[in-house]
């Protein structure tokens, strides 16, 4: 499966929401991730630009993608974004292929 990350920040009515009925946000997370076949790993709160990252796995980027516009569908969500993750062994690979692969820039 891959991995991915996604990226968000909760609206002002989610954080009220929140704030007036504390709850673990793991666990819904987490059995979305499930139902869509894939697998959680971490959700973290953050400090910054986002609110949460949550990194999970899936069994291809249209999962993800799925997970992640499920996610929104309620509406507490202000913005989000998913990104694949590779690891420092994939990055290796991706340089050799990208290595044999013959490409010319422009000419001038």
């Amino acid at each position: 499966m891959a991995l991915f990350m996604l990226q968000a920040t909760y609206t002002a009515d989610a954080w009220a929401k929140m704030a007036k009925n504390p709850e673990d946000r793991e666990v819904a997370v987490r059995g979305l991730v499930e139902r869509a076949g894939g697998r959680l790993h971490n959700l973290y709160f953050c400090l910054g630009a986002q609110d949460i990252v949550v990194i999970f796995e899936a069994p291809d980027s249209k999962t993800a993608a799925a997970i992640a516009v499920a996610g929104c569908v309620p509406g507490h969500l202000k913005s989000g974004q998913t990104t694949e993750l590779l690891t420092a062994a994939d990055s290796v690979q991706i340089m050799k292929k990208a290595g044999t692969l013959a490409y010319q820039g422009p000419k001038g």
